[in-house]
Protein backbone atom coordinates (compact mmCIF):
# COMPACT_ATOMS: atom_id res chain seq x y z
CA UNK A 1 0.00 0.00 0.00
CA UNK A 2 1.49 3.32 -1.07
CA UNK A 3 2.38 5.46 2.15
CA UNK A 4 2.24 9.48 0.58
CA UNK A 5 3.36 10.54 4.39
CA UNK A 6 6.73 8.62 4.06
CA UNK A 7 7.13 8.96 0.38
CA UNK A 8 6.80 12.42 0.24
CA UNK A 9 9.20 13.13 3.44
CA UNK A 10 12.45 10.77 2.08
CA UNK A 11 11.90 12.01 -1.51
CA UNK A 12 12.37 15.54 0.18
CA UNK A 13 15.22 17.84 -0.44
CA UNK A 14 13.92 19.52 3.00
CA UNK A 15 13.01 17.08 5.00
CA UNK A 16 11.03 19.48 7.67
CA UNK A 17 7.35 18.57 8.30
CA UNK A 18 5.89 22.11 8.87
CA UNK A 19 3.35 22.33 11.37
CA UNK A 20 0.31 24.59 12.44
CA UNK A 21 -0.37 25.09 15.77
CA UNK A 22 -2.31 28.04 16.78
CA UNK A 23 -0.71 28.46 20.18
CA UNK A 24 2.49 27.09 21.83
CA UNK A 25 3.02 24.98 24.90
CA UNK A 26 3.08 28.23 26.55
CA UNK A 27 -0.03 29.67 25.95
CA UNK A 28 1.63 32.05 23.20
CA UNK A 29 -0.96 33.00 19.68
CA UNK A 30 1.04 31.50 16.61
CA UNK A 31 -1.21 32.39 14.13
CA UNK A 32 -0.94 36.00 15.12
CA UNK A 33 -4.10 36.72 13.08
CA UNK A 34 -3.10 34.69 9.81
CA UNK A 35 -5.56 32.35 8.51
CA UNK A 36 -5.05 28.47 8.13
CA UNK A 37 -4.74 29.10 4.17
CA UNK A 38 -2.32 31.62 4.97
CA UNK A 39 0.11 29.59 6.56
CA UNK A 40 -0.59 26.58 4.40
CA UNK A 41 0.26 29.06 1.78
CA UNK A 42 3.31 30.29 3.29
CA UNK A 43 4.46 26.69 3.53
CA UNK A 44 3.76 25.28 0.60
CA UNK A 45 5.71 28.36 -0.84
CA UNK A 46 8.52 26.91 1.29
CA UNK A 47 8.10 23.55 -0.11
CA UNK A 48 7.58 21.82 2.73
CA UNK A 49 6.82 17.95 1.44
CA UNK A 50 4.41 17.27 4.31
CA UNK A 51 1.98 19.43 6.90
CA UNK A 52 1.33 18.68 10.55
CA UNK A 53 -2.12 19.88 12.19
CA UNK A 54 -2.17 20.09 15.88
CA UNK A 55 -5.74 19.54 16.99
CA UNK A 56 -5.18 18.94 20.53
CA UNK A 57 -6.56 21.66 23.06
CA UNK A 58 -3.52 22.15 24.99
CA UNK A 59 -2.07 24.20 21.45
CA UNK A 60 -5.74 25.40 20.35
CA UNK A 61 -6.56 22.81 18.16
CA UNK A 62 -9.60 21.38 16.85
CA UNK A 63 -10.30 18.72 14.05
CA UNK A 64 -12.28 22.04 11.88
CA UNK A 65 -8.59 23.45 11.77
CA UNK A 66 -7.52 19.67 10.37
CA UNK A 67 -10.52 19.94 8.02
CA UNK A 68 -9.54 23.58 6.85
CA UNK A 69 -5.78 22.28 6.24
CA UNK A 70 -6.55 18.96 3.82
CA UNK A 71 -9.17 20.92 2.09
CA UNK A 72 -6.87 23.14 0.78
CA UNK A 73 -3.56 21.75 0.12
CA UNK A 74 -2.47 18.39 -1.74
CA UNK A 75 0.34 18.07 0.49
CA UNK A 76 0.15 14.51 2.88
CA UNK A 77 -1.01 16.09 6.57
CA UNK A 78 -0.61 14.38 9.82
CA UNK A 79 -3.31 14.82 12.43
CA UNK A 80 -1.16 15.90 15.95
CA UNK A 81 -3.48 14.81 18.83
CA UNK A 82 -3.62 12.06 21.43
CA UNK A 83 -5.27 9.52 19.44
CA UNK A 84 -6.87 6.05 21.65
CA UNK A 85 -9.42 4.17 19.59
CA UNK A 86 -10.39 3.44 16.16
CA UNK A 87 -13.10 6.19 15.88
CA UNK A 88 -10.45 8.33 16.14
CA UNK A 89 -8.90 6.73 13.23
CA UNK A 90 -11.91 6.61 11.01
CA UNK A 91 -12.71 10.51 11.92
CA UNK A 92 -8.96 11.25 10.85
CA UNK A 93 -8.94 9.51 7.40
CA UNK A 94 -12.35 10.93 7.00
CA UNK A 95 -10.83 14.60 7.63
CA UNK A 96 -8.18 13.85 4.70
CA UNK A 97 -5.03 13.42 6.94
CA UNK A 98 -2.41 10.98 5.85
CA UNK A 99 -0.94 10.18 9.27
CA UNK A 100 -2.38 10.07 12.88
CA UNK A 101 -0.13 10.51 16.19
CA UNK A 102 0.48 7.40 18.10
CA UNK A 103 1.75 8.39 21.44
CA UNK A 104 3.73 5.31 23.14
CA UNK A 105 3.48 6.96 26.88
CA UNK A 106 -0.12 6.98 26.61
CA UNK A 107 -0.75 3.56 24.77
CA UNK A 108 -0.25 -0.07 26.17
CA UNK A 109 1.77 -1.79 24.08
CA UNK A 110 -0.81 -3.92 22.69
CA UNK A 111 -3.57 -0.90 22.08
CA UNK A 112 -0.27 0.83 20.74
CA UNK A 113 -0.15 -2.20 18.07
CA UNK A 114 -4.13 -2.59 17.40
CA UNK A 115 -4.27 1.29 16.64
CA UNK A 116 -0.84 1.25 14.03
CA UNK A 117 -2.51 -1.97 12.18
CA UNK A 118 -6.03 0.04 12.46
CA UNK A 119 -4.19 2.90 10.95
CA UNK A 120 -2.13 1.21 8.13
CA UNK A 121 -5.58 -0.81 7.09
CA UNK A 122 -7.34 3.07 6.62
CA UNK A 123 -4.17 4.07 4.39
CA UNK A 124 -2.81 6.00 7.34
CA UNK A 125 0.72 6.18 8.41
CA UNK A 126 1.73 5.64 12.29
CA UNK A 127 3.28 8.21 13.71
CA UNK A 128 4.93 6.95 16.69
CA UNK A 129 6.07 9.28 19.19
CA UNK A 130 8.92 8.06 21.78
CA UNK A 131 10.78 9.39 24.21
CA UNK A 132 12.45 6.59 25.56
CA UNK A 133 14.00 3.64 25.06
CA UNK A 134 11.85 1.43 27.40
CA UNK A 135 9.08 3.17 24.87
CA UNK A 136 11.09 2.34 22.08
CA UNK A 137 11.57 -1.62 22.69
CA UNK A 138 7.96 -2.10 23.20
CA UNK A 139 7.02 -0.75 19.47
CA UNK A 140 4.90 -2.83 17.40
CA UNK A 141 6.57 -4.23 14.06
CA UNK A 142 7.89 -0.32 12.65
CA UNK A 143 8.05 -1.08 9.10
CA UNK A 144 5.07 1.25 7.29
CA UNK A 145 5.38 3.54 10.72
CA UNK A 146 7.42 6.39 11.35
CA UNK A 147 8.80 6.85 14.62
CA UNK A 148 9.64 10.47 16.12
CA UNK A 149 11.79 11.06 19.13
CA UNK A 150 9.91 13.83 21.17
CA UNK A 151 12.45 16.54 22.37
CA UNK A 152 9.96 17.88 24.94
CA UNK A 153 8.41 16.17 27.97
CA UNK A 154 4.50 15.72 27.25
CA UNK A 155 3.99 15.18 31.46
CA UNK A 156 4.13 18.90 31.42
CA UNK A 157 2.31 19.44 28.42
CA UNK A 158 6.27 20.46 26.61
CA UNK A 159 6.47 23.10 28.69
CA UNK A 160 10.13 23.79 29.03
CA UNK A 161 13.32 23.40 27.07
CA UNK A 162 13.57 20.70 24.77
CA UNK A 163 16.15 17.90 25.81
CA UNK A 164 17.51 17.93 21.96
CA UNK A 165 20.21 15.23 23.49
CA UNK A 166 17.32 12.44 23.40
CA UNK A 167 17.01 12.33 19.57
CA UNK A 168 20.90 11.73 19.24
CA UNK A 169 21.17 9.57 22.36
CA UNK A 170 17.63 7.33 20.99
CA UNK A 171 18.42 7.34 16.76
CA UNK A 172 20.08 4.23 16.86
CA UNK A 173 17.23 2.46 19.19
CA UNK A 174 15.09 4.48 16.65
CA UNK A 175 16.64 2.82 13.50
CA UNK A 176 16.45 -1.00 14.92
CA UNK A 177 12.81 -0.94 14.93
CA UNK A 178 13.01 -1.24 11.06
CA UNK A 179 11.07 2.34 10.92
CA UNK A 180 11.94 3.70 7.03
CA UNK A 181 11.74 7.39 8.54
CA UNK A 182 13.12 8.07 11.45
CA UNK A 183 11.88 11.95 12.87
CA UNK A 184 13.03 14.39 15.53
CA UNK A 185 10.21 16.37 16.94
CA UNK A 186 9.92 19.41 19.00
CA UNK A 187 12.11 22.05 19.97
CA UNK A 188 13.98 22.14 17.17
CA UNK A 189 14.21 25.98 17.00
CA UNK A 190 17.44 26.87 15.01
CA UNK A 191 18.21 25.58 11.22
CA UNK A 192 22.05 24.81 13.05
CA UNK A 193 20.09 22.29 15.42
CA UNK A 194 18.11 20.81 12.13
CA UNK A 195 21.23 20.48 10.54
CA UNK A 196 23.03 18.54 12.83
CA UNK A 197 20.00 16.17 13.73
CA UNK A 198 19.41 15.47 9.07
CA UNK A 199 23.28 14.92 9.24
CA UNK A 200 23.05 12.41 12.12
CA UNK A 201 20.38 10.18 10.40
CA UNK A 202 17.28 11.62 10.64
CA UNK A 203 15.28 11.28 7.58
CA UNK A 204 12.71 14.26 8.37
CA UNK A 205 12.05 16.68 11.45
CA UNK A 206 8.74 18.41 12.61
CA UNK A 207 9.07 21.90 13.24
CA UNK A 208 6.08 24.15 14.09
CA UNK A 209 7.06 27.20 17.06
CA UNK A 210 10.44 28.39 15.26
CA UNK A 211 8.18 28.42 11.78
CA UNK A 212 5.06 30.06 12.81
CA UNK A 213 6.99 33.02 14.55
CA UNK A 214 9.42 33.37 11.73
CA UNK A 215 9.41 36.84 9.89
CA UNK A 216 10.83 35.60 7.15
CA UNK A 217 9.99 31.46 6.58
CA UNK A 218 12.46 31.11 3.54
CA UNK A 219 15.56 32.68 5.68
CA UNK A 220 15.21 30.13 8.04
CA UNK A 221 14.99 27.35 5.16
CA UNK A 222 17.38 28.80 3.34
CA UNK A 223 19.87 28.89 6.17
CA UNK A 224 19.05 24.97 6.81
CA UNK A 225 20.28 24.30 3.28
CA UNK A 226 22.95 26.26 3.36
CA UNK A 227 24.37 23.90 6.58
CA UNK A 228 23.61 20.60 5.18
CA UNK A 229 26.19 18.71 2.82
CA UNK A 230 24.64 18.33 -0.75
CA UNK A 231 23.24 14.78 -1.15
CA UNK A 232 20.42 13.31 -3.56
CA UNK A 233 17.09 12.49 -1.70
CA UNK A 234 16.81 9.47 -0.24
CA UNK A 235 13.78 7.13 -1.68
CA UNK A 236 11.46 4.34 -0.78
CA UNK A 237 12.59 1.01 -2.73
CA UNK A 238 9.85 -0.74 -4.92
Amino acid sequence: MAAPFIDALLGAERPVIMELKPRSAEGEELFRGRSSAEIVARYEAARAPCLSVVTGRWFGGDTALLAEVTERTELPVLQKDFITNAGQLRTASELGASAVLLTAALLPRAALARLAERALALGLTPFIEVANAVEIEALPECEGCVVAVNNKDIRVRERGVADLDRSRRLLPAVQRTGTPCPVSASGIDDPRTAARLLTAGYAGLLVGTQLLRAGRLETWCEELDGLRPAAPPTRRAG
